[in-house]
């Protein structure tokens, strides 16, 4: 959930403010954006210990799949980096080369997500001026790429090298430079390190028409390829895990490692008795062998946790880079990436788990002042880490209370949490014990149960989309949803955001907003804007107080399937069609189209159809049937705030981050983040294990 990686330009000048390290200049990226049970088997009986030690190899099945586990994770890791991790970079180095043609002076060295255009000039007497644009900008104006001089004499072109941009297509249009007349025009996708020719010159039939002609001088890389290697990696893991677990479920295969294990025991115990001392509990009775415990209450909904780290993991992976993949950053503005589903998959979550854990309290007496208390003081420490951990000083030395960034990603879930957990607390109401009893529980008791929390929320969506399309904004149209710089046609290069940048900077001052929003990228807005901003938290509210719903739904239907089922396919078509008719099923041209960084009723209401359909499927599969314990994010789930605040402070340290042999190979990145965020696994893991579990 960071926000958009600045400019080398920016990335050399944080360096030099931080002594030239690397390290340094992303904490100075981070501090403008930060990002997003089994039931208890019976105690053993009290044996004698010979008994008791070979009796453990009965517990093979549960913590034998645990260690096997943290194994795997390791060996994926390790596996990841043998087959992803290159020596030498074979295309790299070839792939700027020029042809032999070229002047070595226009040699260009290629970064990542580039390749190599020649721009042959072959009209005599005629300069070109090349614009350039991509078609992920939405009506953005060309920006010049590059000049080409004039031929001299027929037959010898004037040649220019540029990189262009592979992520997406490009739009180039070349324009005589002294008229300002268009030549040609031409879209296109280039591909990773690859090295192409613009031919410009008048055809052989003698007339004046100028053809534009592009020729692949060298084929580019798959850069895909390494996603696609751990995709089979990780399927790979997931099939070794689901097979051991297999094994360990048949009764023959469980009574053959007994025997062995068994064996082995006996004749270590025969051996140890004849000159070890006594192996009995020093305290002069005998060892007590316990069955093995889960943390977590029988009650507990593994789905639940299985979800919350899922979309933890995804968000680890993300910030520590995807591999530096454009499909693993923030969106420009409209539209979805992998990186802008997990915050509100996050956010959701915590809405399902505050209706879950709050009313599991109050059945436990706890009164709802104290109740209160703690709701206020979690929220406020939520605030305290956030701000912290957006604002990193070490490389820059003190850091004025004049640039602190306020908004932030546990910023924002302080404040949710907040208002959803008291909103719920206030209203609160007993659950029956069983629903499948009382008619109207049949029907909408879910929600007809809730309806002062849903009249609150509809006036809280209420006021946003007041606020959004209505509030005069100095310079910019009412109602602007755009990403201002160079978009619309460069109308409204300071609107960035409309109301909801408008909003944040007269409250709470540009200098503490996020200096490097994802619309800078492509759109070269110069305003501050905040994603994590005041509007956008309405919205959170909105989609946490869904999660609730999701949470109702779990909690009135208890162990009826079937009902839990359909309400949740219900919600998922509902929100679904709801998204279809406010985005026009289009990323640019809807009523309200997808955006993470505005935090749109259309962006809440696409992740939660998909969140309700992601419950849809791991509720069955985990919970009712068995069929899957959640593993491996299941341990991440249970020590969510662990993970997220571990990730983000250690995230320029060894292990987590090392010095790559090729910064701008994408393979050499994907492993680095693909290793470090097992690494958070298996910490989360052994944490599990350790029954250690940091709360707030």
């Amino acid at each position: 959930m960071t926000g958009a990686r600045p400019s080398a330009a920016e990335e050399r000048r944080a360096g030099e403010r931080g002594g030239g390290s690397p390290a340094c200049a992303a904490q100075e990226r981070r501090r403008g954006g930060g990002r997003g049970a089994a039931a208890e088997a019976a105690p053993g009986q009290k044996r004698r210990p010979e008994l008791a030690a070979a009796a453990a190899g009965s517990m093979s099945g549960a913590a034998g799949a645990g260690w096997a586990l943290a194994a795997l994770l390791l060996a994926a890791s390790v596996l990841s980096a043998a087959l992803l991790a290159p020596g030498e970079s074979p295309e790299r180095g070839a792939e700027s080369a020029p042809p032999q043609d070229l002047d070595q002076k226009k040699h260009v060295e290629l970064k990542m997500d580039q390749a190599l255009l020649l721009i042959h000039n072959e009209l005599v007497g005629t300069s070109l001026t090349v614009y350039w644009n991509s078609e992920s900008c939405y009506h953005c104006l060309y920006q010049v790429l590059v000049n080409v001089s004039r031929s001299g004499k027929p037959g010898t072109p004037s040649i220019a090298a540029v990189a262009v941009n592979t992520q997406h297509g490009s739009f180039l249009r070349l324009n005589n430079t002294s008229e300002e007349r268009e030549v040609c025009r031409l879209e296109y996708k280039f591909g990773e390190s690859g090295n192409y020719s613009l031919l410009v010159k008048h055809p052989n039939n003698g007339s004046n028409e100028i053809s534009c002609d592009l020729v692949v001088n060298k084929d580019p890389v798959d850069s895909n390829l390494p996603v696609s290697i751990a995709f089979l990696i990780g399927l790979a893991l997931i099939i070794a895990i689901s097979f051991l677990r297999f094994l360990l479920s048949l009764q023959d295969f469980n009574n053959w490692i007994s025997k062995a294990i068994n064996s082995r025991e006996t004749d270590r115990l025969i051996n140890s008795e004849l000159g070890s001392p006594s192996r009995a509990d020093p305290l002069g009775g005998d060892i007590q062998l316990e069955a093995w415990r889960p943390s977590a209450p029988p009650s507990r909904l593994r789905c639940v946790d299985t979800f919350r780290g899922l979309a933890l993991i995804i968000m680890v992976f993300v910030n520590y880079g995807g591999g530096k993949y454009w499909y693993f950053k923030h969106a420009s503005w409209n539209g979805l990436t992998v990186a802008d589903l997990v915050f509100p998959w996050f956010v959701f979550i915590m809405g399902s788990s505050i209706f879950l854990s709050m009313t599991s309290i109050l059945q436990r007496g706890c009164s709802k002042v104290k109740l209160l208390g703690k709701i206020a003081w979690r929220s406020f420490l939520l605030i305290c880490i956030g701000v912290v951990i957006v604002n990193p000083n070490y490389c820059l030395g003190p850091l004025s209370w004049d640039k602190v960034r306020i908004p932030g990603v546990l910023q924002r879930l302080g404040v949710t949490y907040f208002v959803v957990a008291v909103l719920e607390l206030l209203f609160a109401k007993p659950v029956p014990e069983n629903c499948a009893s009382e008619r109207s529980c049949f029907s909408l008791r879910d929600l007809t149960a809730s309806w002062p929390q849903w009249l609150f929320i509809l006036t809280l969506e209420s006021i946003w989309l007041t606020l959004t399309f209505f509030l005069p904004v100095p310079g910019c149209p009412t109602g602007y949803l755009g990403p201002g710089g160079i978009g619309d046609w460069g109308k409204y290069p300071n609107c960035t955001g409309g109301a909801a940048g408008y909003v944040d900077r007269v409250l709470l001052g540009d200098e503490h907003l996020y200096q490097h929003p994802s619309s800078a990228v492509l759109y070269h807005t110069e305003m501050a804007y905040d994603p994590e901003g005041i509007l956008g938290t309405i919205n959170s509210i909105v989609m946490a107080f869904l999660g609730v719903q999701a949470g109702k739904i779990l909690l009135y239907y208890k162990d009826q399937t079937k009902d839990i089922v359909i309400r949740f396919t219900a919600w998922c078509c509902i929100l679904g069609l709801t998204s279809a008719a406010l985005t026009k099923v289009s990323e640019n041209e809807g009523f309200i189209p997808v955006n993470k960084n505005l935090w749109s009723i259309s962006y809440v209401t696409t992740l939660s159809s998909f969140a309700f359909f992601i419950l849809l499927v791991l509720y069955p599969i985990v919970d009712v049937k068995g069929l899957w314990t959640g593993t491996p994010f299941f341990y991440p789930g249970m020590n969510s705030i662990l993970v997220y605040v571990g990730h983000e402070v250690f995230k320029n340290y060894f292990p987590f981050q090392w010095k790559l042999e090729d910064n701008q190979s994408h393979k050499e990145h994907l492993t680095q983040n693909i290793v470090a965020t097992a690494l958070w696994v298996l910490i989360a893991y052994i944490l599990y294990k350790k029954k250690v579990f940091f709360k707030i």
